[in-house]
């Protein structure tokens, strides 16, 4: 049995040295046809056709999937169409698939950039950091970084001033709101001041009235007063009379 199967690695050998080879041929000519696409689409990039030279860095791609040259150009490509998120996407790839120090310091670099381009400030500054620890010598992606820094800046000035208008307009309207609610307190307290003097007035008439019935009966009394004096008096006369006339009868 050990024999046999001695005889039988000795009769593939020959067979798997050719699949080795066969393999390692294939991978040549999908590397020539990587390398290919990737010159093909340098040329037309640096003519600025940029949407041709992104087909061919995706030829490459389809060639070698693990191609990170033909990630990282793609996002170039993509970049100069102004398709910036789609770009980013690829540097961010091409920044996985790198080991080289350099090359993921350029991917990190566009990376900022294509964030910048988005309007994604913090995230591109962020980038930027990144990409000059790995690359401290950088000048563009400092000065990149100091601009970024300055538009966010002036973002979230421009964002306060917004707000403290905003603040501002709040706080008028709701200063109006108020007056207006006072000023429809006063009225409604207006009308209860005058609900009530009419109350008042209406209490205060029967007093009159009576007031008034008082004095008629004073008068009233006045002049019974007077009857009674007035005829207390005549009794008085009358009184009088008869005793003259009863002395003169005595002188008779």
């Amino acid at each position: 049995m050990q024999k046999l199967i001695g005889n039988m690695e000795s009769r593939y050998k020959p067979v798997a040295a050719l699949l080795l080879a066969l393999l390692w041929f294939a991978g040549s000519l999908f590397a020539q046809g990587e390398r290919k696409f990737i010159r093909q689409g340098n040329r037309e990039f640096l003519k600025e056709k940029y949407s041709e030279s992104e087909i061919s860095y995706r030829r490459a791609l389809d060639k070698n999937k693990g191609s990170a040259d033909a990630v990282f150009n793609t996002g170039d490509a993509l970049y100069k169409q102004e398709k910036f998120e789609d770009a980013g996407k690829q540097f961010a790839e091409s920044l996985r698939m790198n080991e080289d120090r350099g090359k993921k310091a350029s991917s990190m670099y566009n990376l900022g950039n294509s964030f910048l381009k988005s309007g994604k400030l913090k995230e591109s500054i962020e980038a930027y950091k990144n990409s000059l620890r790995l690359d401290p010598g950088n000048m563009e992606a400092k000065y990149n970084l100091a601009y970024a820094q300055d538009r966010l800046k002036e973002q979230e000035q421009k964002q306060q001033q917004r707000q403290n208008q905003q603040d501002q307009e709040q706080n008028k309207d709701q200063k109006n709101q108020e007056q207006e609610q006072n000023k429809d307190q006063n009225q409604d307290q207006e009308k209860k001041d005058d609900q009530k003097e009419n109350e008042n007035q209406d209490q205060q008439q029967p007093n009159e009235h009576q007031q008034s019935m008082s004095r008629e009966d004073a008068e009233r009394l006045l002049n019974a007063i007077a009857n009674d004096e007035k005829e207390v008096q005549e009794k008085v006369k009358e009184a009088k009379a008869a005793k003259q006339r009863v002395k003169t009868l005595k002188n008779w």
